[in-house]
């Protein structure tokens, strides 16, 4: 990075800065990526796996649309278990953080930096499978089992250059995210810039829907699913 403070319209996913495009997976990443990415991908591919970029970069405005249309009712809202919930029955504080358990609030997603990337194997799919990033994907008898498996295991050898999962476990905020990797030279970085006090004027400005909520809530909403723990265990 060459500023010691990025700007927020870089934390908040409003410009496109650093960000390259791979036309294989029609994604934007940041280009301090590439040569790890790439270093990833041919190990996967030497374990016999076909490595995927599902999501990269997502702006400010694309995460704003998901978040509205799950406040809206026009996509499913779900609970700890994967399942629909009736988002009529809960009040706007419930509603926000029920919204937080699979999407990350505007502003404040780790996709915003292109730093981070959903990834999946697509060798075990079969003809006609869309791809979901559920859990059942990634355990048991789920297509993406066995990768999730081998990335596991390579994520904590030598050969790793340096990703991480920051949702790889249940810590009462972002449900566990297995295919959910960040690259940590530079998310870390940006992480550390993340606070209440840059996102909500931004929220403000917005057309955030249940916006009072979100903004009443903000500092425990970044403690518990905006902060997460780096590579080495530390916040």
């Amino acid at each position: 990075m060459t500023m010691n403070v990025p700007p927020v319209d870089r934390l908040c996913g409003l410009i496109t800065t650093d960000l390259v495009t791979l036309e294989r997976w029609s994604s934007q990443l940041h280009s301090a990526l590439l040569t790890p990415l790439q270093t990833l991908d041919d190990a996967a591919t030497e374990a016999g796996f076909r490595f995927e970029v599902a999501s990269g970069f997502r702006s400010f405005e694309r995460q704003l649309g998901i978040w509205n249309a799950k406040a809206r009712g026009e996509r499913p809202v779900l609970n700890d278990q994967g399942e629909p919930l009736d988002i009529s029955r809960l009040s706007e504080r419930e509603c926000v953080f029920a919204i937080l358990r699979w999407s990350a609030l505007p502003g404040t997603s780790r996709h915003h930096w292109g730093t981070d990337l959903d990834v999946y194997d697509s060798s075990r799919f079969s003809p006609g499978y869309r791809l979901q990033l559920t859990l059942d994907e990634t355990q048991g008898q789920g297509p993406c089992a066995d990768f999730h498996a081998w990335l596991s295991d390579y994520l904590c050898s030598p050969s790793n250059p340096g990703f991480f999962r920051p949702y790889d476990r249940e810590r009462g905020g972002v449900a566990p995210e297995p295919w959910h990797l960040s690259y940590a030279p530079e998310s870390d970085l940006l992480a550390a810039h993340m606070t209440a006090d840059v996102v909500r004027p931004l929220l403000v400005r917005s057309e955030l829907l249940l916006k009072n909520a979100v903004l009443d809530n903000l500092e425990e909403i970044v403690e518990r699913f905006v902060r997460v723990p780096g590579p080495s265990g530390t916040r």
